[in-house]
């Protein structure tokens, strides 16, 4: 089948694997679909699940095959019943990770409602939208949004994997919210193309999957989160409460996403994602608390405690996302892996015309940026 031309869209080219599992998996994907060996991953143990680059680029490289495949890749491969065997494998240790960090949170007598807001006030992961806003310096937030690119590019697809599974009031939530996050129909109001001009107008390469050779296991752990809880009916509870937890946690650090590009002599265009998201989340907070996740404990009661988990372990990785980079800049090194260089110019959006300076600096590729020292700024106190 013929992929199209537009690598903006994907699919993204095979990454380089990061240990024996990814580079068998990877090695596999190269030739037409056939069987596994049986005891491929079968040892899997590993001490520090969301840090493990060979899982978690396991686990992203056969989740992707659901998305939009990838580049060269037989799509034959996404249901060929070996390779779902050992995803299966590699999803044991980090669900049984993500159940031991996240708990299981109590449903409160106040519903379930009420739980996800008692969880988000209790969320004291570091402040990293408030370093941003403040201290980062323009290499620091490029790192921010080449990790962010891996979700925001498909920015709503793995919650979309629910609306099969529901019926009723928690689905017409869903599609309210999503409706949104789709741009109501506007290829130039997606979300995904809104982040995409702000990854332009940083000089960053803008096609799909771009950097995700770049990007630690922790940053994939906050993808493959998505995928699992989407891909798994079972989980369906807990990729509502991931959706709610995203939501109720959205708008003010977008508001300080912002505030930080202006500081940084960024413009309009490239904030605009970030302003998007102000007004937007203040609304989907509640339609996600009460109305998504209240209509579906409504109609499956049983399935609150799985709303919750799924909140809690949102917040619970975020927190080790955001730790990464924070404690990254703290030691004066990038939080990136080894980059490589992103040589796409900023060009000229929707709205733009034409030979009009951005105010962005020239480009700079990631790969001599995180090499080079840090700034000073870099040196600030980190958690405000």
């Amino acid at each position: 089948m013929p992929e199209p031309a537009d690598r903006r869209y994907g699919p993204a080219p095979l990454p380089q694997p990061r240990g024996p599992l990814s580079a068998a998996v990877t090695d596999a994907l190269r030739r037409p679909p056939h069987d596994l060996p049986p005891d491929l991953g079968v040892d899997l143990d590993p001490a520090d699940a969301f840090g493990d680059e060979d899982l978690q680029l396991t686990l992203f490289l056969c989740y992707e095959l659901h998305y939009r495949g990838w580049s060269g890749v037989d799509e034959g491969w996404e249901w060929q019943p070996t390779l779902l065997a050992l995803r299966a494998r590699a999803e044991r240790p980090f669900e049984a990770a993500l159940r031991r960090l996240a708990g299981a949170p109590a449903v409160p007598p106040g519903g379930v409602a009420a739980g996800l807001g008692e969880l988000v006030a209790a969320d004291d992961g570091p402040s990293l939208a408030a370093t941003l806003q403040r201290h980062a310096d323009l290499t620091q937030f490029r790192e921010f949004v080449a990790h962010r690119s891996v979700y925001h590019l498909r920015e709503a697809d793995p919650h979309s994997w629910a609306l099969p599974r529901l019926g009723g009031p928690a689905k017409a939530a869903l599609v309210e919210i999503q409706t949104d996050e789709y741009g109501n129909g506007r290829l130039d109001r997606m979300h995904a193309e809104l982040f995409r001009r702000t990854l332009d107008r940083l000089g960053m390469d803008t096609g799909y999957g771009a950097h995700l050779d770049v990007v630690p296991a922790v940053t994939l752990a906050t993808n493959n989160l998505m995928s699992l809880f989407g891909l798994h009916r079972r989980l369906r509870g807990a990729l509502l409460g991931h959706l709610a937890a995203f939501e109720m946690t959205s708008s003010l650090p977008n508001r300080r996403y912002g505030n930080g590009l202006r500081r940084l002599g960024l413009d309009e265009v490239a904030t605009r994602f970030y302003d998007e998201h102000v007004e937007a989340d203040a609304v989907h907070e509640q339609i996600a608390a009460h109305d998504l996740c209240g209509g579906l404990v409504r109609a499956e009661p049983a399935l609150a405690p799985d709303v919750l988990f799924g909140a809690a372990a949102a917040l619970a990785v975020d927190r080790l996302f955001a730790a990464h980079l924070l404690d990254s800049w703290a030691a004066g090194r990038s939080s990136l892996r080894s980059p490589v260089p992103l040589p796409v110019p900023p060009t000229a959006p929707p709205g733009v015309a034409p030979g009009v300076a951005p105010t962005v600096p020239p480009t700079v590729s990631l790969a001599v940026a995180a090499s080079a020292a840090v700034t000073p700024s870099a040196a600030r106190p980190v958690v405000v």
